[in-house]
Formats: structure tokens, C-alpha cells, sequence
């Protein structure tokens, strides 16, 4: 809950601090006093939009301080321990700073450490719930009704398996609606890759068959000129009965042997001669084996070129290199394959889509049942507070509607509206239709009194919410203020003394001026000084002994 709140600099206040207790505290002052500008300077520091023009004249910067206690609040302990901004030397207690330059730049601190604007947020959602002058208009939106009986009913399985089942859905259905567009494009494609891998698939190209396809054509186109220059090199070496290489280098041999005995010097010399006859010969050898086996055949030649050619038209065809058509023909293999599943596919998930569907509608289903419970229970509860407040003829009913043709949510398939009558003999219409700003007010504050032990937030704020109101009904009202004080911490300003009295403490708002500057003050009020300010809104700014006395009953009635 909110401990203490200090405010420097800001708008008309020079400087403010207040302490706050866990009750009903009332905030009370003249009009235009500034009795809202502690719930300014809070919304401020709990990350609300700020601007230059919300620092003092003449000053150089706004600050507003806000300190917490966080000690029955684990989710926040949790949340400033995961970002490392717990206090270590006090980690019951979360004090948020907000300072505003006069240049318009702001500055936000939790636990003295900078942080985000966005975190702030975060962590003030958690703390306080403001409810201004015209927060209860919200009841008037159907998503606030459809909130309110989620909130009160607190079926989170329902919800959750509305939401996952909605999810799932939703996932499923997104492929299925894309696989169904691309249909016609997907069809398309699969009758050009029909063809197309049919076309390789009779060719039947094996992997590393064109490198060898491609030595094999060369050798084949060039095998008569390959054989008669064989044959040439063949009889120079071996056959040419007058010059031949091997009878040459023989004849070599001989003359130098001849002449070793003259010179053993030429020793070395004749043994490589030797070798290159032998080398000769054996050359000779190799070549005249190669010229018997070289095959010239016509038809071989023609089947060879044919495939290679064919390799070549299904590449430019294909716009691919040669060595790399065997892959091309996998991978359009793959694809045409892949398509032809996807056609299956799309019925299988045709069904699924209808399957989850009718899942989702069994979960809006029973989330709907479990609304229209709690929507009973609800507005009887509601009757009978508001009965209270000088609205006895009300009847008011949640009208919660399943329709499975609706558009699906993660809410459902609910419509729900709240329909009310407040005078006898009058139809039941919609809440908008019916009720004036102060019958609005008093069904927002009995909605707030029946929902507080739901609202795990320990500060509530409210901002003349009781508008409209008057006599004995700003008794009630104050009355029922005063209850939900005792379930959690609220803050009411008002200017209604019945109201004022429930106080658990009350809070002096006054504005001083010297005709140059004007300041704003806020202070908490003794027990004797109490009895004045009820005084004076009871009797207006002229104090009486009976205006005394009234204000001095108002009190004892509260204790």
C-alpha cells in the first residue's frame, strides 16, 4: 500500500508530504484548492505522461516521491528482484521516483536505480488503480461488462482453455488458408514439374555419368585421326625398315661400345641409350596394342554424340551447367513430391481446422455457462447494494448472449450487455440507455465494494466518484467507501461532508496566494480542525455552533 507521498515543484505545489494509512483516507478543500493534485503528482510518478508545463513556475525541475509497502505483494517482489532493483537494505518497501526538467525531460528511478518509463508502468498497475470523475463511464463499454464478469466469476481455466484452444486454432487455420490460396499456383507448378521430371526420369542421367559421357564422345569423334597418327607414330618407332627410332638408338649402341675400349668414359652414355632402347620398344609395344584396340565403331559413335547432345539441350533447357543437371532432376524430384503431399495435406488439415474449431466452440461454450452464472450472481448482489443508496426500484441483469457464428476471440463468443431499469413499470434497457451520471456513479461503487476482495491491488484511488450524490445517500455512499477500506487502501476525494466523515483520516487541501504566486497545500487534518472542515461543508465558508454540532454528529455516528 501507499506509505507516504512527497511532491516538490509540481503544477501549483512548492512542496508536499504526506503520510497514509491503510483505511479510508478523505481528501477534502475549497474548489479549485487543487484537492486532485496528489492523485496528479502519484499518476505522474507511476509513469503517466508528463510534460514541462507540469513543473512550477520559476523552477527548475518537478519531483514527486512515492513509497510503497511491498511486503504482501510476492508478484512485485518477484518482478523487482528479476530486474535487480530490490532494496537490500529494506526489500519490504519500494520507493518510485519521477523527476520532470523544465525543458520537458523526465527521469524515472525505482529504488534509487534509473529505469524505463515502461517498466514503471508495469510496476504501477500493480500498486494503485485510479478511478476518476468519470472512470465508472467505463461500465458503459461492453468489453468493461464482459471484463467485470470474468473478473467476478474468476474462471482463469475457462478463460485459458478459450485462449489456447483460440490459439491453436488460429495457427492451424492461418496454414490451412495459406496452403488453400496458393492452391491454384501450387497446381500449376506441379503439372510443369509432372513433365518435367517424367522427361528426366526417361532420360535417366546418372550421377558422374556426363564426365564420363564427355571423355568417351571426345574419344569417339576423334578416333580416325586418333588411329592413323597412332599408326604413324608406331611405324617411325618400330616398322620404318630405313629410319626407325629403335634400330637408330641400337645402332648407337653399337658404334659406342665399339669404341669403349678406346674411352670407358662412354660407359654411362651406352647404358642410357640401352634404356631408351628399351623404353622405345616398349612404347612401340603400347601403341601397336592401342591401334588394334581402338574401336571405330559408326554406331557407338552416333548413340554417344545423340546423349551428349541431349545432355546439352536438357541444360540450356533447364539453365544449368552440364555436371550439374543430375542434381537439378533430384531437386525438382523432391519438389514435385513434396507438392503432391501438400495436396494431402490440404484435406488433412481441412479436417483438423474443423476439429479445433468445434474444440474452441465447446470451451466458449462452457465459458459462456460459467458466465451467465456468475452474471446472476452479480447483479443480484448489485441490486441489493444499490438499494441501499436510494436506488430501491432497480432490477439490473447481464445479458450474455453465445452466438457460434460470431467472429471467434480468445474471449469467446459471448455479447454481453448489461441492461437495467431504475423506475417501476419501465423496461429493462441498456445501462446507457437508462441510468443518469449519479445512478451510474453509485452502481460503479457498489461494482467496486462487491469485486474488492478480487483486486489484488492494495491501493484504490477515487476522484469525486461521488458526483451527483447527495443527503442520505452520500451516507450510504460514504458508508460503503468506508467497507471497502477495510478490505484494501482507498484514497476518496470529495466535497461531501457525509462522505468526509467515513474517513478512517482526513486531508486538508487549502491553496494560498499573494497575488504574484499561488501555492498549493495539503495536510492531515487533527480531530478538532476535522470537525471544522465538515463544519464548513455542511454550512459553507460561515461557521456556526449548529453547523459545529452537525459535523461533531457525523463523527460519532461513524465511531
Amino acid at each position: 500500500m501507499l506509505t507516504s507521498l512527497s511532491i516538490e515543484n509540481f503544477a501549483v505545489v512548492k512542496s508536499v508530504n504526506v503520510d497514509f494509512n491503510s483505511g479510508l483516507s478523505v481528501v477534502t478543500g475549497e474548489t479549485g484548492a487543487g484537492k486532485s493534485i496528489a492523485i496528479d503528482g502519484l499518476s505522474l510518478c507511476l509513469g503517466a505522461r508528463a510534460d514541462a508545463n507540469a513543473v512550477r513556475k520559476d523552477s527548475a525541475k518537478a519531483q514527486v516521491i512515492a513509497e510503497f509497502d511491498i511486503s504482501n505483494m510476492t508478484h512485485v517482489h518477484s518482478w523487482l528482484t528479476e530486474l535487480e532493483l530490490v532494496q537490500e537494505e529494506d526489500p519490504q518497501h519500494c520507493v518510485i521516483r519521477r523527476v520532470i526538467s523544465s525543458e520537458g525531460r523526465s527521469k524515472a528511478f525505482i529504488n534509487g536505480k534509473t529505469v524505463t518509463l515502461a517498466q514503471l508502468k508495469v510496476l504501477g498497475q500493480w500498486l494503485v488503480s485510479i478511478h476518476g470523475q468519470h472512470a465508472h463511464h467505463q461500465l458503459l463499454k461492453p468489453e468493461a461488462q464482459l471484463s467485470l464478469l470474468d473478473q467476478f466469476a474468476n474462471h482463469d481455466d475457462l478463460l485459458n482453455a478459450v485462449k489456447s484452444s483460440y490459439a491453436e486454432y488460429k495457427t492451424t487455420n492461418a496454414r490451412y488458408q495459406s496452403l488453400q490460396a496458393s492452391q491454384q499456383q501450387r497446381k500449376d507448378r506441379c503439372q510443369l514439374l509432372s513433365y518435367q521430371v517424367e522427361e528426366l526420369d526417361n532420360f535417366a542421367l546418372q550421377e558422374h555419368e556426363f564426365a564420363q559421357l564427355e571423355i568417351e564422345f571426345k574419344r569417339l569423334s576423334n578416333s580416325q585421326s586418333l588411329l592413323e597418327e597412332a599408326q604413324l607414330s608406331f611405324h617411325r618407332l618400330y616398322e620404318d625398315d630405313n629410319n626407325n627410332a629403335l634400330s637408330l638408338v641400337q645402332k648407337c649402341i653399337s658404334e659406342l661400345e665399339q669404341l669403349q675400349s678406346h674411352d670407358a668414359t662412354l660407359q654411362p652414355i651406352v647404358d642410357i641409350l640401352k634404356d631408351s632402347a628399351i623404353n622405345i620398344e616398349e612404347a612401340a609395344n603400347e601403341l601397336r596394342d592401342y591401334c588394334d584396340g581402338l574401336d571405330i565403331d559408326p554406331l557407338r559413335m552416333q548413340q554417344a554424340e545423340q546423349r551428349y547432345q541431349q545432355v546439352m539441350d536438357f541444360s540450356r533447357k533447364h539453365n544449368v551447367s552440364p555436371e550439374d543437371l543430375y542434381q537439378t532432376h533430384q531437386e525438382l524430384a523432391l519438389e514435385y513430391n513434396t507438392l503432391t503431399a501438400d495436396t494431402g495435406s490440404l484435406t488433412t488439415l481441412a479436417d483438423e481446422v474443423a476439429a479445433l474449431l468445434t474444440s474452441y466452440q465447446a470451451a466458449a461454450q462452457g465459458l459462456s455457462n460459467s458466465r451467465r452464472t456468475a452474471g446472476k450472481k452479480l447483479s443480484q448482489q448489485i441490486i441489493k447494494s444499490v438499494a441501499q443508496m436510494n436506488m430501491a426500484h432497480t432490477k439490473l441483469e447481464f445479458s450474455v448472449h453465445y452466438d457460434p457464428l460470431a467472429s471467434i476471440s480468445e474471449l469467446g463468443l459471448d455479447e454481453v450487455q448489461m441492461l437495467v431499469t431504475t423506475n417501476p413499470g419501465q423496461p429493462m434497457d441498456l445501462i446507457e440507455n437508462v441510468v443518469s451520471g449519479g445512478e451510474l456513479s453509485r452502481i460503479g461503487l457498489a461494482i467496486q465494494v462487491i469485486t474488492s476482495h478480487l483486486n489484488q491491488i492494495p491501493t484504490l484511488i477515487f476522484d469525486e466518484v461521488d458526483t451527483g450524490i447527495s443527503g442520505p445517500t452520500a451516507s450510504i455512499v460514504g458508508g460503503l467507501l468506508r467497507q471497502l477500506g477495510n478490505d484494501t487502501q482507498v484514497m476518496c476525494v470529495t466535497h461531501l461532508p457525509q462522505v468526509a466523515a467515513q474517513g478512517h483520516q482526513q486531508l486538508f487541501v487549502s491553496k494560498l496566494t499573494d497575488g504574484a504566486t499561488t501555492e498549493t497545500n495539503m495536510r492531515l487534518l487533527t480531530p478538532e480542525n476535522r470537525v471544522r472542515e465538515l463544519a464548513r461543508l455542511l454550512a459553507g465558508d460561515t461557521l456556526t455552533d449548529t453547523a459545529i454540532a452537525n459535523a461533531q454528529e457525523l463523527l460519532k455516528e461513524v465511531s
